[in-house]
């Protein structure tokens, strides 16, 4: 199996990391969990991430197969769209999009013109599923618990991990979104962490608590070890009654709104109205 290159970036106003993931002795990559600028006072978007995987992607000369997702996000837009206009590649997502689309077309009531079947993107993945970029080769893990739609991409000795799980001193993913289930999310995590110690974890997000600086790369071995939510002596009961109460206590995400009626749809904006503007729908008192 070919070794691969992994390049991150970092979205500081969603503490979000995108991977640009290449095949080591060849041209071809992945890109996984990218991030559109957006700015919720204003309503305007911006590409400037985005602008810079761009230039990462063609000052190496290399070319585009996926643009992966790990699950409709809620605190950031995807620039799936915008990398694929840029430089080509097919949208990728799991299959249990389909379940959160099917969520969020009655929170925002869509219309019958919203499809629920996942055909907003190019391709649906399901559980075990492989991809290839060249010479190299992932699997696709389904891992729900935060969301119904979550995967896990495995390329060779590293896995992304989506929201599944963060660094060891920031713990575990919220479980409070429709569909999303602490005990559910307890299983997900410990199938990653039974892969063998030495696997790269990957973060999409990371908050630096406690002023450290961010990081986005750490091992199975570690999370067993220190991760504060889901370590070896972390019991299911104990995490769900744990993760329970702590989601009773956390506040919505300030994007969910915005971001997940973009994601849904997979990236693309809402039609543009008669007077060539696309608008987002905010729900009083509903959500």
């Amino acid at each position: 199996m070919a070794n691969v290159r992994i390049e991150h970036f970092f979205h500081p106003d969603s503490f979000t990391y995108t991977y640009v993931v290449a095949e080591e002795a060849g041209e071809h990559c992945v890109i996984i969990d990218s991030a559109l600028d957006y700015d919720p006072k204003s309503g305007r978007t911006a590409t400037i991430a985005a602008d810079e995987i761009v230039a990462h992607v063609r000052d190496n000369n290399l070319v585009v197969d996926w643009i992966l997702e790990t699950h409709p996000h809620a605190d950031h837009i995807t620039a799936a769209p915008y990398l694929k206009e840029q430089l080509g590649g097919r949208i990728g997502i799991g299959q249990g999009v389909c379940q959160v689309q099917r969520n969020f077309k009655a929170v925002f009531n869509l219309g019958a013109e919203f499809a629920i079947d996942g055909s907003q993107f190019d391709h649906l993945f399901a559980e075990g599923e492989r991809f290839s970029f060249g010479a190299a080769s992932g699997e696709v893990w389904s891992t729900p618990g935060h969301t119904p739609a979550c995967v896990c991409y495995l390329i060779e000795d590293a896995v992304f991990v989506g929201d599944t799980i963060f660094m060891p001193d920031f713990g575990s993913a919220r479980c409070d979104f429709p569909d999303g289930d602490a005990r559910t999310l307890f299983h997900s995590v410990k199938r990653l962490l039974a892969l063998p110690p030495a696997t790269r974890m990957f973060m999409c997000h990371d908050y630096g608590p406690g002023g450290r600086e961010y990081r986005w790369l750490t091992t199975v071995a570690e999370q067993r070890a220190d991760n504060k939510h889901m370590n070896d002596g972390v019991g299911e009961e104990e995490f769900v009654a744990m993760r329970t109460a702590r989601d009773n206590e956390l506040d919505m995400p300030v994007l969910l709104l915005p971001a997940v009626q973009v994601n849904i749809r997979g990236g693309a904006f809402p039609p543009a109205e008669d007077n060539g503007v696309s608008y987002l729908k905010m729900p009083l008192n509903a959500v």
